[in-house]
């Protein structure tokens, strides 16, 4: 004798992207940085006012200085700093520099194409 087990019914996924001011998904990045170096400051700096003015609310930044953890560098095959990672949207991104050309940025990280700068 053979027993039947019941089907479970299946739960709807509630998980949505979120769409904050119209714009929908994350960018995530990761700055690598040397500690306090002019450059390191200067890509910080540059990114920061990047960010607040073209992904306001919408994105995750992550500052790795490679001074305090060097192992780090290899995930990302990092080999000039400051270099700029963008995880999120896929494909990987990269740009190495003080991120002081705002054009060459955007681009660089196909903002621009995601419509996901303003």
């Amino acid at each position: 004798m053979t027993r039947k087990a019941a089907a479970k019914p299946k739960k709807a996924s509630s998980k949505k992207a979120p769409a904050k001011n119209g714009k929908s998904g994350w960018v995530e990045l990761r700055l690598y940085v040397a500690g306090q170096t002019p450059k390191s400051l200067a890509a910080l700096a540059n990114l920061k006012k990047i960010c607040d003015e073209h992904l306001t609310g919408h994105y995750k930044l992550h500052v790795i200085d490679l001074v305090k953890t060097p192992q780090l560098a290899q995930g990302d095959q990092i080999l000039a700093i400051p270099t700029l990672v963008r995880n999120l949207p896929v494909p990987i991104r990269k740009i190495i520099g003080d991120l002081s050309d705002l054009e060459k940025v955007l681009v660089g990280l196909n903002l621009r194409e995601t419509g996901i700068v303003n």
